[in-house]
């Protein structure tokens, strides 16, 4: 899609949908960068159809006759109280009917349009409204969906749009991995697709087989994916641009699919187990976004890509592993897998002395239990760098909330009589307890971040600027953040 910027005091007609985000207190005089005529039809319309541009409200009103086919409004609510994702929100829907009516061109008068922000997130929500995940449907013939070839926008800052709108198409590109089934995403072939990314982008890639991960003793890592005929690998990408001002690494967890292993899943929590690996995928889109943008921050991302089955040599309840880092683990639930898939990408992820470390991950159905299904749960251990990372997270639209690390009886629960730490601590403070678990694998004052995306993950029901299916959620908040640091450092 091609970007256009019209200037101020120019209409926005002459394309085949053209969309106006309002606020509540709107009045006619909103309605003027559409053509005369269209815009007292509108006008027309609005009180028939008792539109009140409430946040994320729509009104289509349809044309007769002429190029344009049809008038989107899009309500952004109280003009006070209004947040940078309304106005994503309101270009998402704006481009998403344009979309879904075969439009080929799309053009959009959405206010504070030309500040640095909103036009990224004008950026974002146009390319979130060109995905859909269609690879194994067969074309229905009444389906008219075509991504626009240009959207043309009122007073917006080009540079920003385009930022927003790599932002947004990299989070496409981790939904559409995410959104792989098992049978065709497993860790050979994420191996395949990072090999792939490091390619086009010219990064530079490591990848440790089962072999290697034995012998330099990253038994944790290797234990979860004992059972499955596809063995594991830990996957390492790194970005690295001239004269960088910072340096992150992405730990992200990829677990292809997860069965529960011996201690099997019930089948209807299998169902989207194909999405345990969309903290491998943000990643990926997150190095992939931070190349296209030229950020100059050094990006390592870490992933360990493993299948969780069961078998007759899968790793079993009472078993004691150690990790990479030296530290022993008692397994008591082979379903609290992905903390030791993390536990030895974090210690080789520290190795690669980065400033800071920020993993990512479908862990804890207890941080669903706590936050429901729309807010991420994050956990530090400097609380610096996590007002740092809310900050960017809020712009992105993207929601996250900090849990508590510091309750000495919590942590008592990660520990075992028979080793340096025990796998999982039960339903109670679940969410936490995992958290404590990993930070025994970060290096003592490095700062860290640990994203628990388990409940957003996924979506069931379409919402906001989501369709049914992977969100690659904490994509935006990480690359924002990432983009901090170059901006911070410049």
């Amino acid at each position: 899609m091609k970007f256009e910027v019209i200037k101020t005091g120019s209409r926005i007609g002459r394309r085949q949908v053209l969309g106006v985000a309002l606020y509540e207190d709107f009045t006619a005089e909103d309605l003027a960068p559409l053509p005369s005529s269209i815009a007292l039809l509108v006008a027309m319309q609005i009180p028939r159809e008792n539109f009140k541009a409430k946040r994320g409200r729509t009104l289509v009103v349809p044309l007769a006759n002429g190029e344009t086919l049809c008038i989107v409004l899009a309500g952004l609510g109280d003009r006070h109280t209004a947040r940078p994702d309304d106005y994503r929100i309101a270009a998402y829907q704006i481009a998403r009917i344009a979309a879904t009516r075969g439009a080929s061109s799309v053009s959009m008068s959405i206010p504070e349009a030309s500040g640095a922000v909103i036009s990224r997130g004008i950026g974002e929500g146009t390319a979130l409204a060109c995905y859909r995940f269609e690879k194994y449907h067969e074309p229905d013939e009444d389906d008219r969906f075509v991504v626009p070839e240009t959207a043309a926008i009122l007073n917006g800052d080009a540079k920003r749009l385009a930022e927003g709108f790599i932002i947004g198409e990299n989070q496409c590109y981790s939904r559409d991995l995410a959104n792989e089934p098992g049978n065709v995403i497993n860790p050979e072939t994420l191996e395949r697709a990072a090999r792939k990314l490091a390619g086009e982008c010219g990064f530079k890639i490591i990848v440790k087989d089962a072999e290697t991960l034995a012998r330099e003793g990253m038994d944790a890592l290797l234990s979860v994916g004992k059972g499955s005929a596809t063995p594991p690998r830990l996957i390492h990408l790194e970005y690295s641009p001239a004269s960088p001002v910072a340096s992150v690494a992405i730990v992200g967890k990829g677990i292809t699919f997860d069965s529960g292993g011996l201690d099997i899943k019930p089948a209807d929590s299998m169902l989207t187990m194909k999405g345990d690996k969309t903290g491998a995928c943000v990643a990926l889109g997150v190095i992939k976004a931070a190349y296209e943008l030229k950020l100059p921050v050094n990006v390592h991302v870490v992933i360990g890509a493993a299948e969780n089955m069961p078998g007759g040599n899968a790793y079993r309840p009472d078993d004691v592993i150690k990790a990479y880092n030296g530290k022993t683990i008692e397994v008591n639930n082979t379903d609290a897998e992905g903390r030791l898939t993390l536990a030895d990408a974090l210690a080789y992820a520290c190795e690669q002395k980065p400033d800071r470390i920020i993993d990512i991950a479908t862990l804890t159905g207890a941080c669903a239990v706590a936050l429901g299904d729309a807010t991420a749960g994050l956990f530090t251990n400097d609380d610096e760098f996590a007002d740092e990372f809310l900050a960017s997270a809020k712009l992105s639209g993207e929601r996250f909330w900090k849990l508590p690390m510091d309750d000495p009886n919590l942590r008592k629960k990660i520990k075992s009589p028979i080793a340096d730490l025990i796998n999982s601590a039960g339903r109670y403070g679940g969410a936490i307890t995992a958290a404590m678990f990993l930070e025994n694998f970060v290096e003592k004052g490095k700062p860290w971040i640990h994203l628990d995306i388990a409940a957003t993950d996924y979506v069931k029901e379409p919402y906001s600027y989501y369709i049914k299916g992977a969100t690659a959620y904490g994509m935006r908040a990480i690359t924002s953040y990432v983009a901090s640091l170059a901006e911070k450092g410049r």
